[in-house]
């Protein structure tokens, strides 16, 4: 099911992405290859899919574009939170636009998600879209990343993830506390590859263009939510845009019952990586929470060591 393809030829990536964080301290190939393998990811996940998960994952090297580890990544699964980048790509190109006045007021909605997010405890009741976009960005915050969507419009969303190369993912819904029988079932989905690969367009400012591209990695920077994959690199959740030890580092992450996903970016002194992985699992206990929270721990101390 998961898989660590044989190195292919390059699929001509740009590479444009501060090669300077990655030029001083540099691993010779050789020493570097025997730390490459992602075998530790692999049994983990496979153990998941054994035990009945739903298990996603594609990794794809940036400066040659070489998939280096997949496994059922053409696979559209509930993605939680996850599905608010694509929302905040069209939220950043109607303000490049001018479509989006990023000075506009929003109210906060009386039938707010009250289970999560940052923008219910507070005491202002509107704020401005580009500071819903940072809420939704840094804290995952639902009422703002509703709002955003309310904005810019779920036609517009799905029209642009479709200009994106992203046609089996998609923004279904808005986030809510409880899905009634008239609800879909997941405010979004998506496939690793599909996630991984806008991801990577964001560094390489390919996503929409260099301006919305900038805008999106910079909002995704300020991420809190460094528990799953970003947990192996030490870096601090709430300041980690400029590294001292050069980690160019960015991701989001989707949580629900029985849903982890996160995809992101990791650029090392040797190379760097975009990687998507989603697990669905039965919630049934915190042992098998944990379970899976531990298969993206594994990914980024891989990840760590493949950009090392």
């Amino acid at each position: 099911m998961v898989s660590s393809p044989a190195p292919e030829p390059s699929s001509g990536v740009p590479s444009a992405r501060r090669r300077t964080r990655r030029g001083v301290g540099r691993v010779p190939r050789r020493a570097a290859a025997g730390r490459r393998s992602f075998a530790s990811s692999l049994r983990r996940l496979e153990e998941l899919a054994q035990s009945g998960a739903q298990v996603s994952v594609h990794v794809i090297e940036l400066d040659s574009g070489r998939v280096v580890l997949s496994g059922d990544d053409h696979v559209p699964l509930p993605i939680a939170g996850l599905g608010i980048v694509p929302v905040l790509v069209e939220t950043a190109a109607g303000f490049a636009s001018r479509a989006l006045d990023p000075l506009r007021i929003i109210d906060r909605p009386d039938d707010h998600v009250a289970g999560s997010g940052l923008w219910r405890h507070l005491r202002a009741p509107a704020l401005p879209l580009v500071d819903l976009a940072v809420l939704a960005a840094a804290a995952g915050d639902p009422n703002a990343a509703n709002a955003l969507l309310d904005a810019v419009g779920h036609g517009q969303v799905r029209a642009r993830m479709v200009s994106l190369g992203m046609p089996r993912s998609a923004v279904l819904d808005l986030f809510r506390d409880v899905r009634g029988p008239d609800d879909v079932p997941h405010a979004a989905v998506g496939t690793t590859r599909e996630f991984a690969t806008l991801f990577a367009g964001l560094v390489d400012s390919r996503a929409v263009d260099a301006a919305v591209s900038a805008q999106v990695a910079e909002w995704l920077s300020l991420n809190q939510d460094l528990s799953l994959v970003a947990s192996a690199t030490g870096l601090d959740p709430f300041a980690h845009d400029d590294d001292a030890h050069g980690l160019l580092f960015i991701n989001k992450t989707g949580r629900d019952r029985g849903v982890r996903a996160e995809a992101g970016v990791l650029v090392g002194p040797r190379t760097g990586v975009a990687y998507a992985l989603t697990v669905c699992f039965d919630d049934l206990s915190i042992s098998h929470r944990l379970r899976a929270h531990d298969a993206f721990r594994v990914l980024g101390t891989d990840l760590m060591e493949f950009t090392h």
